[in-house]
């Protein structure tokens, strides 16, 4: 009777400390560089920039086990600025990601907190638009991850035999707004052998008072980081990768819908000021992106892409033609050096728009006599922790 009795407590001592198991990692990337640009507002420059490829962060990661496959997970992730160790999102502290939920083994995970839309997550991956200046013009689709969603609610499934879905709600948090200032998005993905296809969409709803301004509520699932001023944003997509060898190509088309859009004089288009688009007009932009990977060696890969972006702003309809090449060396697991170029170029361009690489600093020149290409050449280092 006593040995049962040991053996029940002991058995009950090591289930608790089982279900006890947590975990937390301190994590981060560090991307910096050196990028000599032909033309930025007239004049050529060179410049240190943080995140040529991926943005600078660091953060915390934890989970902890409550025993029959469920846990509890959240992540705290900051982005900054390693030039000059400004806070980067807004100066939020935890800008990248803030969340914390459950996870099962067999139902999925449910996390609430400020999250990836679901484009980003399931169509980004398809894509060399997570590479900060190879982004399509404006990160008009948000595959480059400029914002991300307050207030939310995440669904991720478990993977169904290659497949995967997940949807995402941003709250209002306004009492008498509840249709305002909120979002929504919902993806999915399938993998088979070497073949990966994905899926997304996107909506956001912005507060439609006389400034028509992302953000007119503090509360509200956007709150100021949208990249766009508009009363409403849809985006979707979808891709498709397909790996032979040491070789993945891909095919990525997106498509933003802008609905309510500021007037010019309110630089409703990332900044830019666009002649002939009036206060409340519709803008579309539509991206077509062919990419290829290639793992020359274990340590070595040489990646490009090109992006045809057709624009209807208003009055005016300008086409962009990108062209991105990369060559990444691994020195170790951690630390990579790399060297990469990107060109664009802008066609049927009446109004006058601004070539403008994403991530640099300054457009190239605009206006009544514009450039209409813009070139940028970057060598630079990242490290992971």
């Amino acid at each position: 009777m006593k040995k049962t009795l040991m053996v029940a407590a002991l058995t009950g001592v090591f289930a608790t400390a089982a279900h006890a198991q947590s975990s937390v990692t301190l994590y981060g990337l560090i991307d910096e560089g050196l990028t000599y640009t032909n033309n930025q507002g007239g004049h050529s420059n060179w410049q240190e920039t943080s995140g040529s490829i991926n943005g600078s962060r660091w953060g915390l990661r934890g989970s902890e086990d409550l025993g029959g496959g469920l846990k509890a997970i959240f992540t705290l992730e900051n982005g900054f600025t390693i030039n000059n160790g400004q806070l980067g999102q807004s100066s939020r502290i935890f800008g990248r990601q803030a969340f914390v939920g459950l996870s099962s083994n067999q139902f999925g995970a449910v996390t609430l907190g400020r999250q990836y839309d679901s484009v980003v997550d399931y169509v980004a991956p398809l894509s060399m638009a997570w590479d900060t200046q190879f982004a399509h013009p404006f990160d008009n689709d948000n595959l480059n991850n400029s914002f991300r969603l307050d207030n939310t609610i995440k669904y991720t499934s478990v993977n169904y035999a290659g497949f995967q879905f997940g949807g995402l709600y941003g709250f209002s948090n306004n009492a008498d707004g509840f249709d305002t200032d909120r979002s929504y998005s919902f993806g999915a993905s399938y993998t088979y052998g070497g073949l990966k296809a994905a899926a997304g969409y996107l909506q956001l709803n912005n507060n439609p008072d006389s400034t028509l301004n992302f953000g007119a509520s503090s509360s509200g699932s956007i709150a100021g980081d949208g990249s766009f001023v508009a009363a409403r944003q849809r985006t979707f997509g979808g891709g498709l990768n397909y790996t032979f060898g040491p070789a993945t190509v891909g095919f990525v088309y997106t498509q933003t819908n802008l609905s309510g859009v500021g007037g010019a004089g309110t630089d409703p288009i990332h900044g830019l000021a666009v002649a002939g688009l009036a206060e409340g007009d519709s803008a579309r932009f539509q991206n077509f992106e062919g990419n290829i990977r290639y793992a020359l060696t274990p340590a070595l890969s040489l990646n490009g892409s090109y992006v045809y972006t057709r624009g209807n702003l208003g009055e005016i309809s300008p086409n962009w033609n990108q062209v991105n090449l990369q060559a990444d060396y691994f020195l170790s697991r951690r630390t990579d050096v790399y060297v990469q170029g990107e060109y664009q170029h802008i066609s049927s361009n009446s109004a006058g728009l601004a070539p403008w690489i994403n991530g640099l600093s300054t457009p190239s020149n605009g206006g009544a006599d514009p450039a209409q290409s813009q070139v940028a050449v970057t060598i630079g280092m990242r490290h992971r922790f």
